[in-house]
């Protein structure tokens, strides 16, 4: 996650939110690991190792895509400390503090060993090869898109088409429409720096989550009835609405929970396997509050709100829907992966 086009995410860049006009950096590295190698990265088991920070909703998504195509064992995975320090994201949560496969304490040493002196911010997802330390990508758009459609040959039995293609232009057509206005509303709301621009993306925030409600209150995922890319892209907003978007960003028009159809919806995700059990809601929760001391120059880590009703019955299934479509969930969290019961709720 880069949430601003300036510098590193470190102590500076972190008090400057909300001081200034909101912009989200484009992906500087956005070479694609492919079947055939055509950019020079070719698929293969073992080689890559990605690396999230499970407070990042761009990098939630991989961690859902991951698990629900059964790359675990093709596709490494470190986990970034979800605080960051002035050399961003750190492999603090390892022994030694640093990761126990590319051997470095920070991501920034992956950029670096890529582009010497990359002068950008360090954002996760992150894609680095294991071989050459090197970063792969940070495309965060793109590389969901990729796991799903170009890593095939590496998934699981019964894993589910993600992107099936009949149905791309209308995934694409949605998912845009939620980048723009809830992905990416949800910061432009939280990091406006002047009341016009609060109040337009503010606006823009509830005008699409009102339509998305309206689409969903029929049918159980947004595009056909199957799980699709379009569904996990919102579910990594929604999870995070009511725990930090709701106060922390001023996204408070009302909570995820006041909206009967979204809150259906969002547990529907969440109980199935592949999406809440990648969930951390302590790491969002003080990332989100420690981390942008600009907004919050307190630090201080609400108690609330009450999380227990995200595995209280949603009742979606009526809506007919076929989670994983000819596919099968996939298996059990592999040892490692897991996240703390205390994190959940």
């Amino acid at each position: 996650m880069s949430d601003t086009t300036t510098g590193s995410a470190g102590t500076e860049g972190n008090a400057s939110y909300g001081r200034k006009p909101f912009t989200r950096s484009r992906s500087h590295f956005a070479d694609r690991i492919t079947a055939d190698g055509r950019h020079g990265w070719p698929v293969e088991a073992d080689r890559y190792r990605l690396v999230v920070s499970r407070a990042c909703p761009w990098a939630s998504r991989a961690l859902v895509s991951r698990r629900l195509l059964g790359l675990e064992d093709a596709l490494s995975l470190a986990v970034a400390d979800p605080i960051q320090d002035d050399r961003s994201w750190r492999f603090t949560l390892d022994p030694g503090g640093k990761d126990p496969v590319l051997g470095i304490h920070h991501l920034s040493e992956a950029y670096d060993a890529r582009e010497h002196g990359y002068p950008g911010g360090v954002s996760v997802p992150a894609v680095v090869d294991v071989p050459s330390g090197k970063l792969v990508t940070n495309d965060y758009q793109q590389l969901t898109l990729d796991l799903a459609t170009e890593w095939t040959a590496l998934h699981r039995p019964g894993a589910p088409d993600l992107y099936p293609e009949p149905l791309r232009a209308e995934i694409d057509e949605v998912m845009d429409g939620i980048y723009r206005d809830v992905n990416n509303g949800v910061y432009k709301t939280g990091f406006a720096s002047s009341q016009q621009e609060y109040d337009e993306a503010y606006e823009a925030l509830f005008a699409r989550l009102d339509q998305v409600s309206a689409r969903l209150a029929d049918r159980r995922y947004l595009v056909g009835d199957t799980i699709t890319e379009a569904d996990i892209r919102l579910f990594t907003t929604l999870v995070r609405f009511d725990p930090v978007y709701h106060g922390h960003f001023k996204c408070n028009r009302n909570k995820l929970t006041e909206d009967p159809v979204l809150w259906a919806y969002a547990r529907d995700l969440y109980q199935t396997p592949g999406f809440g059990d990648t969930v951390d809601f302590d790491h969002i929760k003080r990332h989100y509050y420690q981390v942008h001391t600009g907004i919050n120059p307190t630090g201080i880590v609400p108690l609330g709100p009450d999380l227990s009703g995200w595995t209280t019955p949603h009742h979606r299934e009526q809506l007919g829907g076929r989670p994983f479509g000819d596919g099968t969930p996939p298996g059990p969290v592999p040892p490692g992966e897991e996240v703390s019961p205390a994190a959940t709720f």
